[in-house]
């Protein structure tokens, strides 16, 4: 891997990471659905004039039904599941729930017949649904049914990315990444647009809240995910995904200075359980980097 993948990487988790502290602040604003309908708006606005500035082309329409199907599987359900999580759990708990999205992404490959089920890798299944388990019941935030759920819901979300990677590879294989993003959220904003609608008279305007959902439409999900996909492109897919190892650290590092949220030596086995699985399922290893692709 050349070193600016690796920095493209480490930016792509930092400014993921940031992502869910930024949650806890629009979620309880705009609400679950109105905030992933203006996510998907305010990052096809971003791309559309970039591709206008680039003179990129739209796909061609019958590409649209699969990059609907992607955007179903890593921008909408994703979206609206953790904005969801987040009027319930702290942002670190989706950050560290959202780094078995690896797990997953393997397991989706398997299925499809790209990669082999090996022992090692169900052994990591296994770590990481006890990490998870281990987590929720370990952590800060006193358990709950709402809490069991969010967490559920976090994990739903990271399984919808991660069995979506394999369409978004294969995506960047057949278009350019600008316009495929742009397509991917275009197609999002179409989907969402009725139950945003639904929900818009419940929306509570604050400034933190504006500000939130401009820089989470604009950077995390429109720029980012052109990134990402221009990244998958050039690296194999798994070590693309990767970024997802680093998450943890920055969601949790960014909720505790920036909401006060709690930090506590509690969550730290939780948190070594999700990493240690993915690192299983993926082979990946950080001393030695990404694996090659199968």
């Amino acid at each position: 891997m050349q070193t600016r993948h690796f920095l493209q990487l480490i930016a792509l988790s930092a400014l993921w990471g940031a992502s869910f502290p930024l949650l806890r602040i629009a979620s309880p604003a705009f609400g679950p659905w109105m905030l992933a309908g203006l996510r998907c708006l305010l990052a096809t606005l971003v791309l559309s004039v970039l591709m206008r500035a680039l003179k990129e082309r739209w796909p061609p329409r019958h590409a649209w039904p699969r990059l609907a199907l992607l955007s179903l599987l890593t921008v909408v359900m994703p979206f609206v599941l953790f904005n969801w999580a987040a009027l319930v759990i702290p942002a670190g708990y989706s950050a560290v729930l959202n780094a078995t999205a690896p797990l997953f992404g393997v397991l989706a490959a398997a299925v499809a017949g790209e990669e082999r089920l090996t022992a090692r890798r169900l052994l990591g299944c296994a770590v990481g649904f006890a990490g998870v388990a281990l987590l929720v019941r370990l952590g800060p935030v006193a358990v709950t049914p709402q809490v069991v759920l969010a967490a559920l819901a976090c994990t739903a979300a990271a399984a919808s990315y991660g069995f979506g990677t394999i369409l978004m590879k294969r995506a960047t294989l057949a278009h350019a990444p600008l316009p495929a993003s742009a397509a991917v959220h275009v197609a999002g904003a179409l989907i969402l647009l009725l139950p945003a609608g639904v929900t818009a008279p419940q929306v509570e305007l604050t400034t933190g809240a504006v500000i939130a959902v401009a820089v989470l439409g604009t950077v995390t999900s429109g720029f980012m995910y052109w990134i990402s996909m221009r990244l998958m492109r050039e690296i194999p897919a798994s070590a693309a995904t990767s970024a997802a190892f680093m998450i943890p650290l920055f969601g949790v590092t960014w909720g505790g200075l920036f909401l006060g949220e709690p930090v506590t030596a509690s969550m730290l086995p939780g948190c070594l359980l999700v990493l240690a699985a993915t690192a299983l399922i993926t082979g990946f290893n950080p001393f030695k980097g990404a694996p090659p692709e199968p």
